[in-house]
């Protein structure tokens, strides 16, 4: 039994359709507990054709009317996903206090300003610089912001590139990855574990079971699972092999969020 799906996007992502109301019928069909609704902010993002903005009061007044309709069956979770780009560190900030979540995802989606979704970052760099650049945009977010309780999708770089070998060999960037686990420790951070790599053909999870296993050995202890799913049929995707990563690599928790605060559920 799986008990929660921490990471999920609706309409009012801008790379979905899905009516929050579909994600949480699923939840309960499929007998989760808790469903956090994490839709995106990204400010300044570079495609104008995701603009990756939505007016909270609407978001806000759509979950209520949810928690309210499915009470007893499922709980909901006010939560976001904000991509995070040093330029626009105050909006987010601002962004962070002004309004109410349970559960905030940090996520590194564009870096130098470039969409990671595309080339232009990529452009005359081999796979070993582009990772490296990626990790240390990561490192720097994770030092200079707050606002966050968990880092998305920590390793998610090697989706994209159109590199032939997708592979990452952690001992390369371990310099620092290492960095970036003990800081979000330090800093009382999670991270979490994210099954979308199953369907993007990578064949595990964000972040791979070498950095779960670090991030325990180091004394981590904050984790969540998602699955990034836009579409109904994704929720809780691959929970089976996210479970089995979490056991083998240590945790005997996940964890859950309200009002910002975590609590532990016994896997």
């Amino acid at each position: 039994m799986f008990y929660a799906d921490y990471h999920t996007h609706s309409s009012f992502s801008s790379d979905s359709s899905t009516p929050i109301e579909e994600n949480i019928i699923t939840a309960i069909n499929i007998g989760l507990k808790e469903i956090a609704v994490t839709d995106h902010i990204d400010f300044d993002y570079p495609d104008p054709e995701f603009p990756f903005l939505f007016d909270y009061e609407k978001y806000a007044c759509e979950i209520s009317r949810l928690k309210e309709k499915y009470n007893g069956q499922i709980v909901i979770r006010t939560g976001v996903e904000i991509g995070i780009q040093p330029h626009v560190y105050g909006l987010i900030e601002e962004l962070a206090c002004r309004n109410y979540y349970d559960f905030i995802i940090g996520s590194t989606h564009c870096v130098d300003k470039f969409d990671l979704c595309t080339d232009e970052f990529f452009k005359g760099k081999s796979k070993h610089e582009a990772y490296a650049g990626y990790f240390k945009d990561v490192l720097n977010n994770v030092k200079n912001t707050d606002f966050f309780n968990v880092y998305g999708h920590i390793d998610f770089i090697n989706r994209y590139g159109g590199f032939k070998d997708r592979t990452m060999d952690y001992g390369e960037f371990s310099f620092i990855t290492d960095e970036i686990l003990k800081t979000l420790i330090e800093k009382g951070k999670g991270i979490e574990i994210n099954t979308s790599g199953f369907r993007y053909g990578l064949g595990h999870c964000h972040p791979q079971a070498e950095l779960v296993k670090r991030y325990r050995e180091l004394g981590g202890e904050i984790i969540t699972v998602g699955s990034d799913a836009h579409v109904p049929k994704d929720i809780a995707a691959d929970f089976d092999k996210a479970y089995h990563v979490l056991r083998k690599c240590g945790f005997k928790y996940i964890t859950i969020f309200e009002n910002r605060k975590p609590s532990f559920i016994k896997i």
